[in-house]
């Protein structure tokens, strides 16, 4: 059993969540020890709970350690079945990490799956829905992964109550990744929401105003809306896109925070990123990372971090010394991509 130490690096769920992607589609069993042992709440949450336990089901793995709090796990997986699978995180959690867990998985199980998750669909510390289905889906179909995702109901905290619909076909072959050169801008756009109780006072269009203002870019396509949720809140997704790359950033709103202030976080984010003159920015580098090692290929990053580092360090342990990393030029490339040894 392979045995994956929690606390190396970046020290977050990602490396649980990694971990238990690539068992499922090695075949491999894993334990993974010191789970968020450098997080001020150490061990598993309802979202990670959650991602394993229904990754567990998805190809009968056995599993133990997995309760609220525990810091180890030992993940030991069957064979991945597709179909359509109904989960409940309980909480405001975010959606958008427990798919980072089944979504791997999903991708080469060889028959197409759905999922339908209630949770959190914007939260802290995590992807927004709006990133998941614009820039991660983006950068899968150019790969060669056909995703269709759906948010049905947004969720905020602390209540959640959002819901997201995902359908993934299977994927025999991956095209190899070739994220280099932008090419030229096609459009940027936003996606601003609020609560229906904060309609009164015009938030969605002022931090889409705000947006606008800062980021000043004339080709801004601005899309508002307010939406029923159980906790009122607000938040901004903003990316921008050319021929070859497409880049994304996001603020949320809470309480005391001006509307204003919330469109122009999102602003300076998003410019931080496109400044690089990356293809990819600094979130979905190490969220591309495992299709990367099967694809092959090069890719531009905003930003090298420790969560990259993080998830390379992970996806090598399964997979061997696969990546290069060019710190300097700020590339990472897979010359000769990884083989499955099994698909569960």
């Amino acid at each position: 059993m392979l045995e994956i130490d929690g606390s190396y690096h970046e020290g977050g769920g990602q490396i649980l969540r990694t971990s238990v992607a690539l068992s499922s589609v090695t075949g491999r069993p894993v334990r993974i020890i010191n789970i968020r042992a450098k997080r001020c709440n150490p061990g598993l949450s309802a979202q990670h709970l959650t991602a394993i336990k229904a990754l567990a089901r998805l190809c009968s793995a056995g599993l133990s350690g997995a309760e609220l709090g525990s810091t180890t796990v030992e993940f030991v997986p069957g064979k991945i079945s597709g179909g359509k699978h109904d989960i409940d995180i309980g909480t405001a959690g975010a959606i958008s990490l427990v798919l980072q867990t089944l979504t791997f998985p999903a991708v080469f199980c060889g028959k197409e799956m759905s999922f339908a998750i209630k949770g959190g669909t914007h939260v802290r510390w995590s992807p927004p829905m709006d990133y998941f289905t614009d820039i991660f889906c983006y950068f899968l179909k150019k790969i060669g992964i056909a995703i269709n995702a759906e948010v049905k109901k947004c969720g905020f905290y602390p209540k959640g109550g959002g819901l997201v619909e995902v359908s993934i076909k299977p994927t025999e072959k991956l095209k190899k990744a070739d994220f280099t050169e932008r090419g030229k801008i096609q459009y940027a756009k936003t996606k601003s929401i609020a609560s229906t109780g904060l309609r009164g006072a015009r938030v969605a269009e002022r931090q889409a105003d705000a947006f606008e203002k800062a980021f000043n870019e004339k080709k801004v396509q601005a899309e508002t809306s307010y939406v029923h949720s159980l906790s009122n809140s607000s938040h901004i997704f903003a990316g921008i896109f050319y021929e070859n790359a497409a880049l994304g950033a996001g603020a949320l709103g809470e309480r005391g925070k001006p509307a204003e202030k919330v469109g122009q976080e999102a602003a300076e984010t998003l410019r931080k990123q496109t400044s690089s003159g990356a293809c990819i920015d600094e979130w979905m580098a190490d969220q591309i990372m495992p299709y990367l090692a099967l694809s092959g290929g090069t890719v531009s990053v905003a930003k090298i971090t420790s969560h990259t580092l993080t998830n390379i360090w992970v996806i090598e342990q399964f997979l061997g010394k696969i990546f290069h990393v060019n710190e300097k030029q700020k590339r990472i490339s897979v010359l000769e991509p990884a083989k499955l040894r099994s698909k569960g």
